[in-house]
């Protein structure tokens, strides 16, 4: 655990886990049914979730606990996974704070104890030691480090943001080209919060977009994480004059939908001409509020799934899983509701090929063969997934109040990560 953010998770774990009065439980104790697996009864899988649902800038992951809702629902109504169904106990909010991620984990295990853990969803993921060590099978979006390497974290999309010997996917600089018509010649400015995660982006992106081409001008994390600044010309004046004294051909916010709200409006009021893109504000329903929805109007982002405007048989079934499990109403899709729902998906694939004898080490071996294709995140294959991702993407841009593909979807080879 060399890099910054898994020594930080480390230390927390220790400070807390020192002070616990559960911390010899036994992950793999005989429940009340005689079951010799944590959760897993005659005829039932308990499942648990971790969602930053409220958090201090407001930003919410909530609608991950509905979409992991709505696919185990629908597997529960297809008769569950070899004759079990899963109760789904629904998702802790760790509030996006490393301490409260660590408890949620902590309680889900050794109170309530979950088989697994599906949906991890939060920019902190200080419980994955815990989880690691425990041997608890916990699915979430690759996006932190954590995701990358551990032999029970699973990404859905696999690693994101891998370790060293690892790969980087290529989806967004390769996508970008069809909105650049390519990289010759082209500069991109880079800008993410001051923070560990915010700082390995930096570096695994001002690496992805100079292996496909462009010329990067400007890559920092710099901005503060605790709040969203009130004044972003400190960052603009620096960012817009990155290329020689001129600004980039393109923009790139690896922060939330509040921090990009800020940033990107401050960049429009310079008279930026250029291309701005970000991997967060794919959410219909910002498109409510009719100042959000001008302040990232023109934003490319970037997905690490298939557009919500496809039509695929994947896509129609998904939309209707999430309509049911909302109780009939038409709700407004968003990337949430495919990070909760993806991962509950991948659980339910391995854990259908681990077979009714269903134990930790059972549910591993599934894993470590498992493979499968065409899903609405690509082809997935383990345990290639816990050193790489997937590879496959797209980008739309909001425009003129909707999402409109810019990219399709597509698979990438990744590159190495150095």
């Amino acid at each position: 655990m060399s890099r910054p953010i898994r020594a930080i998770t480390a230390t927390v774990a220790a400070l807390l886990l020192a002070t616990a009065c559960n911390s010899t439980a036994n992950s793999n104790s005989p429940d009340s049914k005689g079951s010799s697996a944590r959760g897993v009864t005659a005829d039932s899988i308990k499942v648990g979730g971790i969602v930053s649902m409220t958090t201090a800038s407001g930003y919410s992951k909530k609608d991950t606990d509905l979409g992991a809702r709505a696919r185990f629902d629908r597997a529960n109504a297809e008769g569950g996974i070899n004759g079990r169904t899963i109760d789904y106990l629904g998702a802790e909010d760790d509030g996006q704070d490393p301490a409260k991620n660590l408890a949620a984990a902590r309680k889900l295990v050794q109170q309530d104890k979950v088989f697994a853990i599906a949906p991890m969803s939060s920019v902190t993921f200080s419980g994955a030691d815990f989880l690691q060590k425990q041997k608890v099978p916990t699915f979430g979006w690759g996006t932190l480090p954590s995701f990358c390497g551990p032999t029970y974290i699973y990404g859905f999309g696999g690693c994101m943001v891998p370790m060293p010997g690892g790969t980087i996917s290529q989806t967004w600089p390769e996508g970008l080209k069809n909105v650049t018509g390519g990289a010759a010649g082209r500069t991109v400015a880079i800008l993410a919060n001051d923070n560990d995660a915010g700082t390995f982006a930096i570096r695994t992106y001002k690496q992805s977009f100079a292996s496909a081409g462009y010329k990067v001008t400007y890559a920092k994390a710099s901005v503060p994480a605790t709040s969203v600044p009130s004044d972003w010309s400190a960052y603009t004046k620096e960012l817009l004059r990155s290329d020689g004294g001129k600004a980039p051909d393109v923009v790139v916010s690896v922060m939330q939908t509040p921090y990009n709200i800020g940033l990107f409006t401050a960049v429009k009021r310079t008279g930026f001409k250029g291309v701005l893109t970000d991997p967060t504000d794919y959410d219909p329903g910002l498109l409510a509020k009719s100042a959000t929805k001008q302040a990232l109007d023109g934003i490319h982002v970037l997905l690490s799934f298939a557009p919500f405007e496809s039509s695929t048989p994947a896509m129609k079934q998904f939309k209707a899983d999430i309509k049911k499990a909302a109780g009939g109403k038409d709700v407004p899709l968003n990337m949430h509701m495919m990070t909760g729902y993806m991962s509950a998906d991948l659980f339910l694939s391995i854990a259908g090929k681990a077979g009714k004898d269903l134990t930790v080490a059972s549910f591993q071996k599934a894993a470590d063969g498992f493979s499968d294709a065409g899903t609405m995140v690509g082809d997935r294959q383990l345990p290639r997934g816990r050193k790489e991702s997937f590879g496959c993407g797209a980008l739309v841009q909001l425009k003129d109040g909707a999402y409109r593909v810019s990219s399709p979807f597509t698979c990438y080879e990744p590159i190495p990560f150095k």
